[in-house]
């Protein structure tokens, strides 16, 4: 059904920021409301998106996503369950697009896709609080499928704000992305769907991981930075460790994506007093300026060496 509004036609929004193939295109615009949204410009549009909550500003049953109703509905069975399969897959970080289960025309907008979505709803309360709807806990196929698609909102989400360098907040989607990584993985009720987002698990933790140590970074804080790429890389082992691909962990791109990022950092640490001496002192003697270096070994003495 067409529609002559002329009001509806994007096309001078389009033309006044254009394309880029090949990048990332996001801004941050303000919304008629007040609130800061992100834009992300695509090849046929415009995607939108809430700066923080669900990314389309639904609320779904009332819970800011799907993942913390189910997550309530967890917290109030009597019998959570849950699947041994999943248990492996409890660490931290997966996702380069998640379009398991996912159209095209599900994953991107080819308008301005705002879908602001239901902001005022009401907080739920206790008589609102979802029961389990049978003795065990599980999610059904719908669920899962439900849950893949809230998913890739927070994927494009934090694909914009690691563009934005808002690392916080990319760490906090992909910590969120892993917990519906998990909650798949032990309560799906059909092995597919505790399968379908695993492959994803190794992206997202690297990604989580990048974003920590570009935080720290930001902060001025390098070893902090290395502590946490050394914390992803030690997740990422145990992934492939605990799904029997101990031979992929060299090969993957996520680890390699990490080692080069920890190898730039390296240099940036700070040194020792007393492997800062030691750096001067062999500078002086290949320099030939004894008195330096005498000088340089009296204080590397007197520091207990």
């Amino acid at each position: 059904m067409s529609d002559s509004n002329p009001s509806w036609d994007l096309s001078d929004l389009l033309n006044q920021w254009a394309y880029e193939p090949g990048k990332l295109n996001v801004r941050v615009i303000m919304g008629t409301d007040g609130e800061p949204r992100i834009q992300m410009r695509l090849d046929l549009g415009v995607l939108q998106m809430h700066m923080e909550g669900r990314p389309d500003g639904q609320r779904p049953r009332g819970f800011e996503s799907l993942l913390d109703y189910h997550e309530a509905r967890l917290d109030n069975s009597p019998n959570p369950g849950g699947s041994t399969a999943g248990d492996a897959a409890s660490e931290p970080d997966a996702g380069a697009i998640f379009d398991a289960g996912v159209s095209d025309s599900e994953s991107e907008s080819a308008g301005e896709a705002d879908a602001e979505g239901d902001g005022g709803a009401s907080e739920p309360t206790e008589a609102d609080a979802p029961r389990p709807r049978g003795e065990r806990f599980t999610l059904t196929p719908d669920d899962c499928r439900e849950l893949r698609e809230e998913a890739v909102q927070y994927y494009h989400r934090y694909m914009a704000l690691l563009v934005l360098e808002d690392y916080e907040g990319v760490v906090r989607d992909t910590t969120r992305n892993l917990r519906v990584l998990d909650l798949c993985a032990r309560y799906a009720e059909a092995e597919d769907d505790r399968a379908a987002l695993e492959p994803f698990r190794a992206y997202i933790t690297m990604m989580r991981a990048r974003a920590l140590a570009s935080q720290a970074l930001k902060d001025n804080e390098p070893k902090a930075a290395l502590h946490a790429i050394d914390e992803g890389l030690d997740a990422l082992r145990q992934h492939f460790a605990s799904t029997g691909q101990d031979g992929a962990f060299e090969a993957s791109g996520e680890v390699q994506m990490l080692r080069g990022m920890r190898e730039s950092l390296v240099p940036k640490l700070p040194t020792s007093p007393r492997a800062e001496l030691k750096k001067r002192l062999d500078a002086a003697v290949r320099a030939e300026n004894y008195e330096l270096a005498a000088i340089l070994r009296d204080e590397l003495k007197a520091m207990g060496e």
